[in-house]
């Protein structure tokens, strides 16, 4: 099977990414994925290369965005038509996908959190900090009973401290949905404190696996977090 990969590009430079794509595999046809409840959209390359195309969010879940090259509703026609970059089904999926939206972000892991607040893949409020909890012990008996205590105790407080630094910056900066990343535990631990409840329903885009959640990983986080995800395979080996 050839072998396949992914990436993620935000909407701003999916027409240049088309571009590319283009030069390198030839003309495409793009058409939506059939019975893509996500809004995916599949493009199929003159040398049988193939990506497909996946939006943040289904369609519907955010509020509408103008595509690249596509009028606004309502503008006069004639101003805009779709960008000949653009086929028709991918402007759609563009149009789903706003990058002006406020975006929470979360990242925790074992020892540290960054939360945040995106809007155009800049983060516009955040607060990172530390928190040591214990790694796993091999130690048997009553000390390893006490050691696990220790443990617990420490990631309860870092849940903690970190539901409470998301609430106080989501509070001044109410999202429209949230991008979760690093520990997928700790992180729904932190969603299910009480002080998050009024985000806890909000909508998720596609969780982040991340190293230490530092400024500089919240920052690319919140760069990526509308992204459209792209799934490449290589055309068939000749043969």
């Amino acid at each position: 099977m050839p072998p396949s990969r992914s990436v993620l590009v935000e909407a701003g430079r999916l027409e240049g990414w088309l571009t590319r794509f283009r030069t390198r595999n030839g003309p495409f046809e793009a058409q939506p994925v059939p019975g893509g409840a996500d809004g995916s959209v599949s493009l199929t390359a003159a040398n049988g290369c193939t990506a497909v195309l996946t939006p943040p969010l289904p369609p519907g879940t955010l509020p509408a965005a103008t595509a690249p090259g596509r009028a606004p509703a309502g503008a006069p026609e004639g101003v805009a038509g779709t960008s000949a970059e653009v086929p028709a089904p991918v402007a759609d999926l563009l149009s789903a996908v706003d990058p002006g939206v406020t975006v929470g972000v979360l990242l925790i892991r074992r020892g540290g959190y960054s939360v945040g607040v995106a809007r155009e893949g800049g983060v516009i409020s955040s607060k990172t900090g530390t928190r040591y909890v214990q790694g796993r012990t091999a130690a048997g008996g009553w000390s390893q009973q006490r050691f696990a205590r220790r443990r617990a105790n420490q990631a309860d407080a870092l849940v903690e401290e970190t539901a409470l630094r998301a609430a106080a910056l989501f509070g001044a900066h109410p999202p429209a949905c949230l991008q979760l990343g690093g520990d997928r535990a700790l992180a729904t631990s932190v969603l299910g404190e009480p002080v998050l409840s009024a985000f806890a329903q909000l909508p998720q885009v596609p969780f982040l696996t991340v190293p230490d959640p530092r400024f500089a990983v919240l920052k690319e986080a919140a760069r990526t977090a509308l992204s459209v995800r792209i799934t490449v395979t290589d055309p068939p080996a000749n043969g």
